[in-house]
């Protein structure tokens, strides 16, 4: 087996678990585990005769000649060879692309609102392989998400979110328009921030042991503790065939990072006692008032113990309801479980990032830090009417395992998402307005005529409400603002902000085989992008463009059907 860059140094970390021996001996006494060099000991091993020594390792075999590099877009270089992936061992909880509605019988749209970036990460690391993503590992808001927007700022606190609104022609249907809504949370100062209790759950078994996994869970996560404050705390659990602690809860930087530093992968994947575990810990360190979250680092690989996913959701949901948060970063191919990764972290009011480089470990835990810990709003929730008198059909652009019935939108009972310092949310609709040809005909007992316009509101498209409860809250608060009908008719050109963000979302529905983006091309898409200066988005420009490289041409029974 290749070993990673980062080795355990065993006598080190025995030091360190001597160092917690009270905490150890507290574990021991409930039936849980010890943790010793490098290895993490179940009960019925402690009583156990140490084991021969390893036999010595057998001499590496020679390395193979590196492929040919092939310039698939400007800037960017794949292997000219498909790099080692399997696909069809990860598992993803696709969806369906969103239907159509007609705004006769649904006027109404309404959704939990998601901040999770991990599908852009994650179909930038299939592309980077020389690979299309598969269909259900696309979620088009999360590529949408992904990327900032010149959206206002939140003058305060208490009123933690600015809500934008705009349209312009869809570019790949000139009888649409896209309407698009943007929120943009509360930049919190450092000087404001709540202390923070925060639980490293590090997956250390043998799936972690290459150079794409455990290496970058220490770069993440080590990333991470420079960033934190003399008034939080910092624990580390590890587990493998079982769990145990590895550093108790500390503020010391350097502890963090050498005990990081120290682990090494080997052994099964008993997940669910890790974070059963975690949450024991963080519930141990509670800090009142304070951001209280276990941020588990796996490849979601779990064959050991509690790993049905159903089962797992709800033990993070009883966490939740306690004050625990979780987020969950994914690392590596082949093995990979996203659809768990993705649905645990929802119902925990965490967000789930993929981390496929050390430069997105910095973006998700250095540059994006506040955003990632610091919860300024939860249980958020959109809702949009169309006026039928303006709009006749409309489909949402992705969140489509966020969609909630309209009765979910004023119950506060009902759980959504969660909003983080600094987060933006984007969402996009495509609507036809009234009179003009759309995506389902006329029905033969329709009645004929244009409907009338909403009593009193005639110069209405929409009407757009936000719920949303404060971090310490109970109760929901409202924020509503209409859309103006002007809007349909201004003939300017739309901003350059507002075409990336359809750009993208034409490129997420590409991947996913939308059959309602007629015969819009990648190129068009990158033609659409435009000239970026942003790192990131120029980055974007480069992925379609390998995208572009790799998909095949479709055939005439495969070409997207045209309005009506």
């Amino acid at each position: 087996m290749r070993r990673t860059g980062f080795t355990l140094c065993t006598a080190a970390l025995a030091g360190l678990a001597a160092g917690c021996a009270s905490r150890q001996a507290e574990l021991a006494d409930g039936g849980d585990v010890v943790v010793t060099g490098s290895r993490v000991l179940g009960p019925a091993e402690r009583a156990a005769p140490p084991p021969a020594p390893p036999p010595p390792p057998s001499p590496p075999a020679p390395l193979a000649a590196a492929p040919a590099m092939v310039k698939t877009a400007p800037g960017l270089w794949v292997p000219g060879v498909q790099l080692p992936s399997d696909p069809g061992r990860e598992r993803y909880a696709g969806e369906a692309v969103s239907p159509v509605h007609v705004v006769r019988q649904e006027p109404v749209s309404t959704f939990s609102v998601d901040v999770d970036t991990g599908a852009y990460a994650n179909t930038r690391r299939f592309l980077s392989q020389g690979q299309l993503p598969p269909k259900d590992a696309v979620r088009t808001e999360e590529l949408i998400n992904y990327f900032r927007y010149d959206y206002a700022r939140p003058a305060r606190q208490e009123a933690p979110f600015t809500v934008t609104t705009d349209l312009m022609v869809t570019p790949w249907n000139a009888e649409t328009r896209l309407l698009r809504i943007g929120l943009r949370g509360y930049d919190l100062p450092a000087a404001g921030r709540p202390p923070a209790n925060l639980v490293f759950l590090v997956d250390v078994s043998g799936s972690m042991g290459s150079a794409d996994k455990l290496p970058l869970v220490k770069a993440a996560l080590t990333g991470l503790a420079g960033e934190l404050g003399p008034r939080d705390r910092v624990s580390i659990v590890v587990y493998a065939g079982a769990a145990g602690v590895v550093l108790p809860p500390t503020n010391d930087p350097r502890a963090i990072r050498e005990a990081l530093a120290r682990l090494e992968a080997g052994g099964s994947t008993a997940g669910g006692a890790g974070l059963e575990l975690a949450y024991r810990l963080a519930r141990d360190s509670y800090i009142s008032g304070g951001v209280n979250r276990v941020i588990l680092a796996t490849d979601g690989d779990f064959n050991v113990g509690v790993s049905d996913t159903k089962a797992l959701i709800d033990m993070v949901e009883r966490q939740r309801d306690s004050g625990i948060t979780l987020t969950t970063l994914g690392f590596g191919t082949g093995n990979y479980n996203e659809a768990m990764m993705e649905q645990i972290a929802d119902h925990g009011n965490g967000n789930y990032a993929y981390i496929d480089s050390a430069l997105e470990a910095k973006k998700v835990l250095g540059d994006q830090m506040a955003a990632t810990l610091f919860t300024i709003a939860k249980d958020v929730k959109i809702q949009v009417e169309f006026n039928p008198a303006q709009v006749s059909q409309y489909r949402l652009l992705g969140y489509e395992n966020r969609a909630l019935r309209e009765e979910d939108f004023s119950n506060d009972k009902v759980d959504a998402g969660d909003i983080g310092a600094g987060h933006q949310v984007t969402a996009l609709y495509e609507i036809v307005p009234a009179g003009a040809p759309g995506w389902v005909g006329p029905r033969r007992y329709e009645a004929p005529g244009a409907p009338p316009a909403v009593a009193g509101q005639p110069a209405e498209l929409a009407f757009v409400k936000l719920r949303y409860k404060l971090p310490d809250g109970q109760t929901s608060r409202l924020v509503a603002q209409p859309v103006p009908a002007s809007l349909l008719w201004l003939k300017r050109a739309p901003a350059p902000d507002f075409r990336f963000a359809a750009a993208v979302a034409a490129f997420a529905q590409t991947l996913r085989g939308d059959p309602l983006l007629g015969d819009f091309s990648l190129a068009q898409v990158r033609a659409l992008a435009g000239e970026q200066g942003d790192f990131w988005r120029q980055e974007f420009v480069r992925l379609v463009g390998v995208a572009e490289s790799l998909a095949p041409a479709p055939t005439r029974e495969e070409r997207p059907r045209r309005l009506r």
